[in-house]
């Protein structure tokens, strides 16, 4: 090897042997300043190029003292860097390198956090509002629903649009639109209803497109051994938002006025977006400043999808004439259903069934979303080890779904028997933290079975999963009403979860079908 290739320290790491056959060699000769082994000869030293899983080189090298090969062993030579994990490695000159996959499963849990804790200031700040408008308690559900109208519309238009263009794209477009409409949110309230309710449909409109985008970067980023953890952690950056905006939006709102937390987080939206744009590629190919060895590590592990051609459109049809992909659907709505029960009325349960006041019934439904972002990275990490232990992904993926359907439901039916706020808030907490291991579910399945459609899959899931959404806050309302109590609703809920899980574990699969 001629000297220029070998410009990075290399350790020998190696074992005697006396066969040098079979190698493809190439020799040099060194001579060196002090003894070696206590001999001044010139040595001859003969390398050989032997790979290494996940990265960097193990040169081979045999000494050669007066015409006889006295040693062999492995060198490691780390010019290109090695990346064993996510967490980084050894870069040149025994350096940590963060590898730059880290960097978008960091940025990407910061938009998701952003994107949730859009939602929760206008849940907030929608109660000065209503008392500066008046505003009755009729039209609140209306302003706290229109959200949806625009959302439901946007999840299978962005979804084809990630499909064709990448995540990086339709994802900055995303943020830029819905900070826009967050900072023009008090605005539009001081000027009409009409310009209110359409500011928070185009909100709705703009963050359709961000499951979407995470799913499909997340894919191209991320091994497949690896993917479960990305998305766990970007979805416990989701939840966090929950707890983000709830926190922060009562503080700036006393220190600023109404406007504050809609001006705070439209401005945060545009600072990530300005990184976002400057760092983050949207294949890893792309991107100027990856390694060789992270490259090959992401190339080896994950399936390849071909982007939609011009013109091409994603076959519904044939999407839809897959039992899979129903699995997938129901599984959507199912999870939609439960976490907006949990969402939407826990505040009303606790103050409805123990007679707690509003603000500590908001504490006690706030602590499980902190526990369910901690979670669904344990789900993560977990359906990973399963998959490098040699589990298949179907296994897999059927063991996370159950677990994120069959817990929840028991949680709930437990729930019905709670005799305190306390307890009832530790059964709350298990059924959203065991709710969060779906993620290690469905989430990833559709990029199991429909790499190249997995945008236009998502967004179809998540718009039934949204109707299902409406379906159950709204339907909780008169359900509770109807019967006078919360208990045969959760009963109902529980219900639906075991049956869902039964139909997963018919008819999912991990196996690619399109």
């Amino acid at each position: 090897m001629a000297a220029a290739a070998i410009r990075s320290k290399c350790s020998t790491v190696g074992e005697r042997s006396s066969n040098p056959t079979n190698t493809h060699l190439n020799s040099t000769t060194t001579s060196f300043k002090k003894p070696l082994f206590g001999f001044r000869y010139n040595t001859d030293r003969i390398w050989g190029k032997l790979s290494l899983q996940g990265g960097g080189r193990i040169n081979r090298v045999a000494v050669v003292e007066r015409g006889k090969v006295k040693r062999w062993g492995l060198v490691r030579c780390t010019a290109e860097g090695i990346e064993r994990g996510m967490l980084g490695g050894r870069g040149q000159e025994s350096n940590f390198v963060m590898p730059e996959r880290l960097k978008v499963v960091a940025l990407m849990a910061c938009v998701m956090c952003l994107c949730n804790a859009d939602r929760v200031v206008m849940s907030v700040a929608v109660v000065p509002l209503a008392a500066k408008h008046g505003w009755n308690t009729s039209f609140l559900g209306i302003v706290q629903s229109s959200f949806l109208w625009g959302y439901i519309l946007s999840s299978v238009i962005g979804g084809a649009l990630v499909d064709k263009y990448g995540g990086k794209r339709v994802i900055a477009w995303g943020v830029f639109l819905w900070s826009l409409a967050t900072f023009v949110t008090p605005w539009a309230a001081n000027h009409s209803t009409m310009s209110l309710l359409a500011a928070r449909a185009f909100f709705g409109l703009a963050e359709g497109v961000a499951m979407p985008s995470m799913n499909i970067i997340l894919s191209r980023w991320f091994p497949c051994n690896e993917r479960a953890t990305a998305v766990g952690l970007s979805m416990g950056g989701f939840h966090l938002g929950n707890v983000v905006g709830l926190v922060l939006t009562p503080i700036v709102m006393s220190s600023i006025g109404l406007t504050g937390p809609f001006i705070l987080f439209s401005s945060l939206g545009l600072l990530w977006l300005t990184m976002w744009t400057l760092r983050i590629t949207n294949d890893p190919q792309e991107s100027r400043s990856i390694s060789n060895s992270e490259l090959r590590l992401i190339q080896e592990g994950k399936s390849n999808a071909t982007p939609l051609k011009k013109g091409e459109f994603p076959p519904l049809r044939l999407l839809l004439s897959k039992m899979p992909t129903w699995a997938i659907i129901f599984a959507n709505m199912t999870n939609n259903w439960g976490y907006f029960v949990l969402l939407s009325w826990m505040p009303v349960y606790f103050k409805t069934v123990f007679n707690v006041n509003l603000k500590q019934a908001a504490w006690f439904s706030a602590v499980p979303w902190g526990t369910m972002a901690f979670s669904g990275y344990v789900a993560g990490a977990a359906s990973d080890y399963l998959i490098k232990a040699g589990y298949s992904l179907t296994f897999v993926r059927k063991v996370m779904q159950s677990i994120g359907f069959i817990g929840p439901g028991l949680a709930l039916l437990c729930l019905n028997y709670a005799k305190s706020p306390a307890v009832a808030s530790v059964f709350i907490t298990v059924a959203l933290s065991l709710s969060s291991f779906s993620q290690a579910g469905f989430l990833l399945n559709m990029q199991d079975i429909a790499p190249k459609y997995a945008g236009f899959l998502h967004g179809i899931s998540n718009s039934a999963g949204t109707l299902a959404a409406i379906i159950s806050t709204i339907g909780t309302g008169y359900f509770v009403q109807w019967l006078g109590s919360f208990q045969a609703f959760l009963t109902v809920t529980a219900g639906l979860y075991f049956v869902t899980a039964i139909f997963w574990n018919l008819f999912a699969t991990g196996e690619r079908v399109f």
